[in-house]
């Protein structure tokens, strides 16, 4: 596998690193994630499912703020 200057002189920065290891897991999670946008999927239960998640957000609507609840969490752990 070849890369450029720029990006190997920043690899020798991490002697420890496997390289060829990290590239090698790289390609079999694409290619795991491109066979699984391949494969079939059932038609029905990704429309019972969207409309699970359509029921789910009607009863939600107005009743909880994720911005708000990420910004209260994120103030808990800062103190």
């Amino acid at each position: 596998m070849k890369v450029d200057d720029e990006a190997k002189r920043r690899m020798e920065a991490f002697p420890d690193v496997n390289w060829s290891e990290v590239i090698r897991r790289s390609i079999y999670e694409q290619i795991a994630i491109r066979e699984n946008l391949r494969r079939p999927f059932d038609r029905r239960k990704a429309v019972r499912a969207a409309a699970s998640m359509d029921a789910l957000r009607k009863r939600m609507s107005g009743r909880w703020n994720g911005a708000k609840e990420i910004r209260e969490w994120r103030d808990r752990v800062q103190g």
